[in-house]
């Protein structure tokens, strides 16, 4: 499995949580006919923002990946950064599974990734602040990370994130959720979908899913 799938799409695409556009305006930019949707306005509006400042002219729309609908089949869809995970419960992610079916032409695909749990770091830093530095524009800002478990029995997280600016000032702070979904809840998943067919390697390769890996690949399959 390539890292970016749609350079081997036969036709457009779609990207479910588009976000700010890391992915999507990326496709713009290699010539894709891609769209996007994405649950947040905000998100959306930095989306168009970027997108203006390099000529690019997106198709994305407000919309949640559990219940939408599409005026054309797309060949390819795709789910990266873990999206799925943020989807709270079996009927939401069986519900944008069958929405996405819906949205592919027949032949068409749905590739997501999802992390692989490494239970050594959770261990050592569940609940613990997490430090690192990014630049931004030529200046250094800090970037502090806290994820905790919210719901044992469920294996709901909450990652709590902070960026502070070179003076120290905070720039933003934003809270998340999302479910670890391991190899065999993801299996059954596919099986109670609609999708005739999927597949699974460890990260962006052709490697089977083994101990080690740190990224699962899903690719599903619309064959009808």
């Amino acid at each position: 499995m390539r890292s970016r799938p749609w350079t081997a799409a036969d036709g457009p695409v779609l990207e479910l949580g588009c976000g700010t556009g890391r992915v999507y305006l990326a496709m713009l930019r290699a010539g894709v006919d891609a769209d996007g949707i994405d649950l947040s306005a905000a998100s959306l509006s930095v989306l168009r923002e970027n997108a203006a400042e390099e000529g690019l002219e997106p198709t994305v729309w407000q919309g949640d990946m559990t219940q939408f609908t599409v005026d054309r089949a797309y060949a390819l869809a795709i789910c990266p950064f873990n999206a799925l995970q943020e989807l709270r419960s079996v009927d939401d992610r069986l519900a944008a599974l069958d929405a996405t079916y819906d949205a592919l032409a027949p032949g068409g695909s749905f590739v997501f990734d999802l992390f692989v749990p490494d239970f050594e770091f959770i261990c050592g830093t569940y609940g613990e602040w997490q430090t690192e530095t990014v630049t931004f524009r030529g200046d250094e800002h800090e970037v502090r990370a806290r994820t905790s478990m919210v719901n044992e029995p469920r294996q709901v997280f909450e990652v709590e994130r902070k960026a502070f600016d070179p003076d120290g000032e905070l720039l933003f702070a934003e809270d998340s959720r999302a479910t670890m979904l391991p190899r065999d809840e993801v299996e059954l998943l596919a099986r109670a979908s609609p999708f005739e067919g999927w597949h699974v390697t460890g990260g962006f390769s052709d490697e089977p899913l083994a101990d080690g890996h740190t990224k699962q690949v899903w690719t599903l399959e619309k064959t009808g």
